[in-house]
C-alpha cells in the first residue's frame, strides 16, 4: 500500500503528464532501445515509428497517476494488458529494466521539476504496478502452459493452405510443425505472429485475431494488407505475410490470448457487429454459434468499403442459407458497380443501427462490436441511447489502440 504522502507526489504530475506525457515516452522508448536494443524484437517497430505506442504508453501512465489512490477501475484494462503481454512473450524479469528508464526518463524529461522525492515517489508507483501486472501474467502463463495443447514462449506452425478471401485480406490455415495437439481457445482470442524482417534487421511480431472456430485441425488466421497511405507507411508484417509468405513456410506462434470472447454459456440472442478485418473475432464467434447447434438467433452486421473490401461474403451468404437463425444485414460505404445490391450488400453508406431496431435490438442479447475506434464509438453509442445494458456490450478495438498491422 502507497503512502498518502507518495500518492500525493504522483497525483501531483497529472498536469504535466497532460501536457508533456508523448514527449516523456517518446524519450522513454528511445532510451531503452538505445540501451536494451534486444527488446526491440517485443515491440511492433511500426506503432513505433508512427507514435501509435508512445501515445498509448503515455494515456496509460496518466491513467494510472489519476487513480493512484485506487487502481482498481483499471483492472480490466490491466488485464487486456497482460493478455498482450503475455501473447509478445513479456516476463516479469522485463519489468525492472523499463522501470529503470521510466524514471531516468522523468527525470531528464522534468529537469529540475523532478526531485529526489518524486522519483521515488514514481518508483514506489512503478514498483506497485509491475508487481500486479507480472502477476497477473503469471497466472495467464500457468493456465497456457497446462491447458492441452498450450505451451510458453514460440511454437513453429507451417501454413498448409493460404487463401486469398478479398482483394487485401488473406487467410492462413496453420499447423504445428512439430506434430503435437493443437490448443484450446475461446473464440474471439488472437495469437501473435513473428517473422523476421530484413530491412529492419528484427524479428517482429503482430497480433492477429483467429478468424476461425476452434476445429482440431488448424488455426486460422485472416489477415489484411495495409498499404501505403498519405502520412501511413505500409504495414511491414501484412505485406510481408501476403507476399513472400507460401505454402509449406513456417510461421512462430505464440498460444492463443485475449479476453473478448464469446459467452458460450449464454441462452439468448448474439448480435456481431464489425467493420472491416474487424470482423475476424467475429466468423470465430459464428463458426462456434453454429456449431453448438441450439436455437440462439444470430445477426451478422458487417460494414466494407466495397465488394472488394468485403472478405469471405460468399462463405457467410452460404451460412446464412443453411441457418434460417442466422441473418445478415451488410453495409458497403461506396458499392461498386459490380457490387449487387440485395446480394453482396444490403444497404449503401455507412452502417447505421437507429434504422435497424427490428433487426439488430433483440431481447436479452448479447452484443459484440470489432472495428476501428471511430466505428466503436459510434455503434456503442447508438446501442446505448437505444436503451442497451453496457453489460450487454461487448468490444475490441482493431487499430491503434492497440492492435497491429
Amino acid at each position: 500500500m502507497l503512502s498518502a504522502s507518495t500518492r500525493a507526489l504522483v497525483k501531483a504530475t497529472v498536469p504535466v503528464l497532460q501536457q508533456h506525457g508523448v514527449a516523456l515516452t517518446s524519450h522513454f522508448y528511445r532510451r531503452m532501445f538505445e540501451h536494451n536494443p534486444e527488446l526491440k524484437h517485443l515491440f511492433n517497430q511500426g506503432h513505433q515509428h508512427s507514435g501509435q505506442q508512445q501515445q498509448a504508453l503515455a494515456m496509460a501512465v496518466l491513467a494510472y497517476a489519476q487513480h493512484i489512490d485506487d487502481p482498481s477501475p483499471l483492472l480490466p484494462v490491466l488485464t487486456r494488458v497482460a493478455h498482450k503481454h503475455v501473447s509478445l512473450g513479456i516476463r516479469a524479469e522485463h519489468y525492472p529494466i523499463v522501470g529503470k528508464h521510466l524514471l531516468a526518463s522523468i527525470r531528464e524529461v522534468l529537469g529540475d521539476a523532478a526531485g529526489d522525492d518524486l522519483i521515488q515517489a514514481w518508483a514506489e508507483a512503478y514498483g506497485q504496478l509491475a508487481a500486479l501486472m507480472a502477476g497477473l501474467e503469471n497466472d495467464l502463463y500457468r493456465d497456457t502452459v497446462n491447458a492441452d495443447g498450450g505451451w510458453s514462449g514460440w511454437r513453429p506452425f507451417r501454413v498448409v493452405r493460404k487463401e486469398a478471401e478479398s482483394e487485401e485480406i488473406a487467410s492462413f490455415y496453420l499447423e504445428p510443425s512439430d506434430g503435437g495437439a493443437l490448443p484450446g481457445f475461446r473464440p474471439g482470442q488472437y495469437v501473435s505472429v513473428k517473422r523476421f524482417v530484413p530491412e529492419w534487421g528484427l524479428s517482429q511480431p503482430r497480433q492477429y485475431s483467429l478468424s476461425d472456430a476452434p476445429n482440431g485441425e488448424h488455426l486460422r488466421i485472416s489477415v489484411k494488407r495495409e498499404d501505403a497511405g498519405p502520412g501511413k507507411p505500409a504495414g511491414r508484417m501484412s505485406n510481408l505475410l501476403h507476399r513472400e509468405v507460401a505454402v509449406g513456410d513456417v510461421l512462430e506462434l505464440s498460444a492463443p490470448q485475449g479476453d473478448f470472447c464469446l459467452n458460450e454459456d449464454g441462452a439468448g440472442p448474439v448480435v456481431l457487429i464489425s467493420a472491416g478485418v474487424g470482423q475476424t473475432p467475429m466468423l470465430a464467434m459464428l463458426g462456434q454459434l453454429l456449431r453448438q447447434g441450439g436455437q440462439r438467433e444470430i445477426r451478422f452486421l458487417h460494414a466494407a468499403r466495397h465488394g472488394g473490401a468485403h472478405a469471405m461474403k460468399h462463405k457467410l451468404r452460404q451460412l446464412a442459407e443453411r441457418h434460417a437463425r442466422l441473418k445478415l444485414h451488410i453495409c458497403y460505404e461506396q458499392p461498386r458497380a459490380q457490387d449487387l445490391a440485395g446480394v453482396d450488400y444490403h444497404a449503401a453508406g455507412r452502417l447505421q443501427l437507429d434504422a435497424l431496431r427490428e433487426l439488430a435490438l433483440l431481447p436479452d442479447a448479447d452484443y459484440y462490436l470489432c472495428g476501428p475506434l471511430g466505428f466503436m464509438d459510434v455503434q456503442r453509442g447508438s446501442l446505448l441511447r437505444q436503451g442497451v445494458a453496457p453489460a450487454r456490450i461487448h468490444y475490441e478495438v482493431f487499430g491503434s489502440n492497440p492492435s497491429a498491422d
